[in-house]
């Protein structure tokens, strides 16, 4: 990673004539500030793979870069994870951990005092109609908690651990919003309450709206966690973290039926065939690519569309190419007329990216106050 390119490039902007330029020149005094009363090695970020901190965690190093060190020394931050995080965000800490050189710790109670970072209490699951500015959308399911909620007392918890093994920490950037929950009266500067470790929590990125964090990430082109190109606009527990429903593409339930006059199906006339989801970052346009899965577990077709398993060269169908692979060399897959099982093979629903959504205020309109009970 060039953190002179970072610094550069975000200094540019800021000194810029885009409609973004204020705000980054807000966020890059306010971290400024922050490191001249505190200095570097006093000052942490809390950094959980979200959008929101990944703008910060940008920022954060082009100010490094530019006013306090040409070589960049590691960065001070913590990961206080929610309950069954999701394994891609899971992976991209890895990553921006390495890319960036975080210090990162990560707060993981003892199993006796976890508790969630936002609330997850068990519920009563009711649909809700989702409205945004445009106006109705669909549904949700959404649920009543039945407990108190407990988000506060596990961050509480977490802070406290993280203030035991680094002492020396006084200030915290977070890359909270004003939209987010509690955001509404925050400044870019606040203690924490009593009763809470001692630390100054900093807020660069305060008033930041939701598009302005998505035009930073991709003006800059910022890596992000994959999940957002799937139709995730807010991040936490698997628990309590669906696609966002105003993402849903609109004729995601006639184009995942696959044409009448086509199954797929082995050389094995007893094989049974089954369309399921492609991995991530796969393109859904149309049919697109999917994966058959045969009634033989060790038989899988990773396809696209012909009969050779091993060759993808020349597309035979007008679905495109078809690739083939099997953990039997001597299986294929080819297109055949069967009427009677074609129809009833469906694909999920497909998702737009998190940064073509056109509203703001539906952001968390995937999330739930609950665990998940079933699907959208």
């Amino acid at each position: 990673m060039d953190y002179q390119k970072i610094a550069s490039d975000v200094y540019n902007l800021a000194e810029s004539d885009e409609p973004i330029a204020p705000i980054v020149r807000e966020a890059l005094q306010v971290i400024e500030q922050c490191l001249g009363q505190y200095g570097q090695d006093h000052v942490s970020l809390s950094f959980n793979g979200g959008k929101d901190c990944t703008v910060l965690l940008h920022l954060y190093a082009a100010v490094l870069a530019r006013k306090v060190s040409s070589t960049h020394n590691p960065i001070f931050a913590l990961y206080i994870p929610d309950p069954s995080p999701f394994s891609a965000l899971e992976e991209f800490i890895k990553i921006a951990t390495q890319d960036y050189l975080l210090n990162l710790f990560t707060c993981n109670l003892s199993s006796d005092i976890q508790l969630p970072v936002e609330s997850v209490t068990p519920g009563v699951s009711t649909p809700t109609a989702l409205k945004g500015s445009s106006g109705y959308i669909g549904h949700s399911l959404q649920t009543r908690p039945v407990g108190a909620a407990r988000g506060g007392e596990g961050m509480r918890r977490a802070l406290e651990l993280y203030k035991l093994r680094f002492p020396d920490i006084q200030a915290i950037l977070v890359g909270t919003r004003r939209t987010d929950p509690h955001g509404t009266t925050l400044s870019y500067r606040n203690v924490t309450d009593p009763g809470w470790p001692a630390f100054e929590r900093i807020n660069p990125i305060i008033n930041w709206a939701y598009s302005d964090i998505w035009t930073f990430l991709r003006k800059l082109k910022i890596p992000y966690c994959t999940l957002y190109d799937e139709g995730y606009t807010s991040l936490g527990s698997t628990y309590n973290t669906l696609p966002n429903p105003a993402l849903l593409v609109e004729d995601s339930d006639s184009s995942h039926t696959l044409p009448s006059s086509l199954t797929v199906v082995a050389n094995n006339p007893n094989a049974m065939c089954f369309v399921e989801p492609t991995p991530p970052k796969s393109s859904l346009n149309g049919i697109g690519p999917f994966t058959i899965i045969a009634d033989n577990p060790d038989q899988i077709c990773l396809a696209d569309p012909v009969s050779d398993l091993r060759e993808s060269e020349s597309p035979r169908s007008t679905l495109g190419p078809f690739q083939v692979l099997v953990s039997d060399p001597n299986t294929q897959c080819q297109g055949e007329v069967d009427d009677r099982s074609a129809n009833d093979v469906r694909l999920p629903p497909r998702y737009r990216p998190a940064y073509e959504l056109q509203d703001g205020a539906l952001e968390r309109a995937g999330r739930v106050s609950g665990p998940v009970i079933s699907e959208i």
